[in-house]
């Protein structure tokens, strides 16, 4: 269990290192955007450790796929299991 929240706690950091990154204030720091952001980061570095740890991929593999598809990934999964409108 503390492996995996390790994993969670850097997946949470790395997000929060992108974020001081382009945030010009505090009222960005705040933004909807760095929310989604951070939580995004948690939840990739639990997907991570699932790899990393059930799955055996390399390092390598995880963390290209963790640091640069993260945000669309799951952006993507929100949109194709978003319930239908009805007409």
């Amino acid at each position: 269990m503390s492996e995996v929240l390790h994993f969670v706690f850097m997946g949470f950091l790395g997000a929060l290192l992108y974020v001081l990154a382009w945030a010009k204030g505090w009222r960005d720091l705040a933004s909807f955007e760095a929310v989604r952001h951070l939580a995004v980061g948690a939840i990739v570095g639990y997907i991570y450790s699932i790899l990393y740890s059930e799955y055996n991929f390399p390092n390598l593999i995880c963390t290209t796929i963790a640091g640069w598809f993260g945000t669309d990934f799951i952006q993507s999964l929100i949109e194709r299991f978003k319930p239908l409108e009805k007409a």
